[in-house]
């Protein structure tokens, strides 16, 4: 008998202690979430830490809004991620945050998402000629999603070359993140940055010849500058902060650019590999998927086609409802606090697991079933319930970037093949800082007439 819902995380149903903790987070961050945590507004213990998992809607919102400054990013997440992208925009706080964002913004304005869509268009019709040249067998579609994305990340970001090889900038960081992005023991017990951690400094050599490529890069677009559509680089080179006029030296330029070329793309290709198994999971969602895509296109998808592509663009809501790449985000209190009426002392630590919010019963109407409808009405669902790019002033920049990106090519891949799953091959949704799909995505993929 078939499943009536896709994969699933197996949450805690029991104590498990900081060793238990600290083994089960290694292998997968979410494993330590406990089930309570989907039918409750807050959930808080003491693993080595006071930490609090929070759900209530309310108390999110002045987490990320009204009492922003009191809720920086956790001192484990600044030390899993500082080594390779720094003080960018994912990790600063306070006022250097704020005018790097100020920078930044413009170059992500909808005009400039928009010019860069012929990438993203171009990208979708390479994977669907991949994919079609594979023949009838077994693809594993998270691969190619990673590839698609990452082919349109790097010519939105480095476009025209520039001596800088991006390939080699993500086998740095993903080296990087796999070696030293699990969450060590001293992280837990909560010891300070300078406590050495092994294996990141086994990272060192390759993250510092990466920076050193990167810089050069950067200032090499600085002297000779760049013809045709501007790209991320042009953009945020002629980037300032409209209230300091201050603009982003080499290190940050690179800083950023790192993160917009290792976050940028993986995200989306998560999105876009659980949308395709989600899809093959529920065919009468294919089905309804492909009829709209088959109306509105002639050949890959465009910028334009968005918005006439209203329930493909609820399929891949859904998909970062159910899987949302950052499935989980910590913060440190600062000061003395009271959420959902409960004391929270200064230092302890807050986190919000997005993966259990998006799951609790007292926020959605089955919460684990695969349901792209329930997005008809965005306004039915309250914003501080559904978190897939965050909210409040340190809403993801690059959100609506991704979602034209994942719309362009889950419709172009749609009108052309029908998906299927491979039996015995199910993913499972496993998050070190991504929540990606061990074992890949295995489907097959019928061309069509």
């Amino acid at each position: 008998m078939p499943p009536t819902h896709p994969v699933r995380v197996p949450l805690v149903t029991r104590p498990m202690g900081l060793l238990g903790s600290l083994r089960t987070a290694r292998e997968n961050v979410l494993a330590i979430i406990p089930d309570l945590a989907t039918r409750q507004p807050m959930v808080s213990g003491r693993t080595g830490k006071r930490w609090h998992m929070v759900m209530d809607p309310g108390a999110i919102r002045r987490i990320l809004l009204e009492n922003l400054d009191n809720y920086p990013k956790s001192i484990v997440t600044k030390n899993l991620l500082k080594p390779a992208i720094g003080d960018s925009l994912f990790i600063a706080e306070g006022a250097h945050w704020r005018w790097q964002r100020r920078a930044a913004a413009p170059a992500f304005s909808h005009r400039n998402v928009m010019n860069l869509a012929p990438v993203m268009t171009a990208a979708a019709g390479r994977s669907a000629d991949r994919i079609a040249a594979a023949g009838p067998r077994a693809v594993d579609v998270a691969e190619d999603m990673v590839r698609t994305t990452f082919d349109v990340i790097s010519e939105v970001t480095f476009s025209g070359g520039d001596g800088f090889d991006p390939d080699s900038v993500h086998r740095a960081i993903d080296h990087y993140i796999s070696a030293a992005g699990k969450i060590s023991l001293f992280d837990i017990l909560g010891f300070p940055d300078w406590v050495p951690r092994p294996a990141r400094i086994s990272s060192g050599a390759q993250l510092r010849e990466m920076k050193r490529v990167a810089d050069a890069a950067v200032e090499d677009r600085r002297a000779r500058g760049h013809d045709g559509v501007p790209d991320l680089l042009d953009l945020l080179l002629s980037g300032e902060d409209p209230e300091t006029k201050r603009q982003m030296n080499t290190a940050e330029l690179r800083d950023n650019l790192l993160t917009f070329i290792v976050a940028g793309h993986e995200t989306t290709a998560l999105t876009l590999a659980w949308s395709l198994y989600l899809c093959a999971f529920d065919q009468d969602v294919q089905d309804r998927a492909r009829a709209e895509a088959c109306s509105v296109l002639d050949g890959p998808a465009t910028g334009e086609d968005v918005a006439r592509l209203p329930f493909i663009r609820q399929i891949a809501d859904e998909a970062l409802r159910l899987y949302p790449p950052a499935g989980m985000i910590s913060r440190t209190a600062l000061a003395r606090d009271t959420l959902c009426g409960r004391e929270v002392r200064a230092g302890d630590t807050v986190i919000i697991p997005i993966y259990a919010l998006h799951r609790n019963h007292l926020l959605w109407d089955e919460p684990d079933a695969f349901r792209p409808e329930r997005f008809e009405d965005r306004k039915a669902i309250d914003r501080y319930a559904y978190l897939p790019f965050g909210d409040g002033p340190r809403i993801c920049i690059g959100a609506s970037f991704a979602l034209q990106e994942a719309v362009i090519i889950l419709a172009t891949l749609l009108a052309r093949f029908r998906f299927t799953p491979v039996r015995g091959r199910d993913p499972r949704p496993v998050m070190i800082l991504t929540l990606r799909p061990e074992g890949g995505v295995w489907l097959t993929a019928d061309e069509l007439d």
